[in-house]
């Protein structure tokens, strides 16, 4: 297991028709569909620049024109396939989605780092602290079935400012 050292946000999600692109590729390549609405919610999610909230998502689908603009429940259903397949993430301390940084690999556990201030979210890949997780649950016993990590507090730019 190995500690990467890309932890910028941006790091893999250059631009959104990029990610896009690659989630498109990784579709293929698992024989998975993205449809118009799916790449339209995605596109949105690494556009965003920051964590951003279902409710934001549908507004912003709403307000557009193009795949799911008449049927918001799509915006959900996008979601879910997007979460399953491990194309974004969920912060659940703030009820957020953020692109996974790795679009290629199967639906994976990363701890976040989020700032309390800008709401800057960071995929922290560190397959170590993962692992050390799980081998304490289970060394207690435990059979986890889920892992959330997520960090708050000030990023380093929030942290200078201050």
């Amino acid at each position: 297991m190995a500690t990467h050292s890309c932890i910028d946000p941006k790091h893999h999600v250059h631009d959104a028709s990029g990610f896009v692109s690659a989630v498109e590729r990784a579709c293929n390549e698992r024989g998975l569909r993205l449809t118009p609405i799916r790449a339209r919610v995605l596109g949105l999610i690494a556009d965003g620049g920051k964590p951003l909230k279902a409710y934001d998502l549908l507004e912003q689908v709403r307000s557009g024109e193009g795949a799911g603009a008449a049927a918001p429940p799509t915006v959900y259903r996008a979601l879910d396939f997007l979460l399953a397949n491990g194309f974004i993430h969920k912060l659940e301390s703030v009820n957020a989605f953020v692109a996974c940084h790795h679009p290629s690999t199967a639906q994976h556990s990363v701890p976040f780092l989020i700032c309390n201030r800008c709401h800057a979210a960071v995929e922290l890949e560190d397959e170590h602290v993962v692992a050390q997780l799980d081998e304490r649950a289970r060394a207690l016993g435990f059979v986890p079935q889920a892992q959330t990590l997520e960090v708050h507090g000030l990023c380093a730019n929030c942290a200078k400012a201050s």
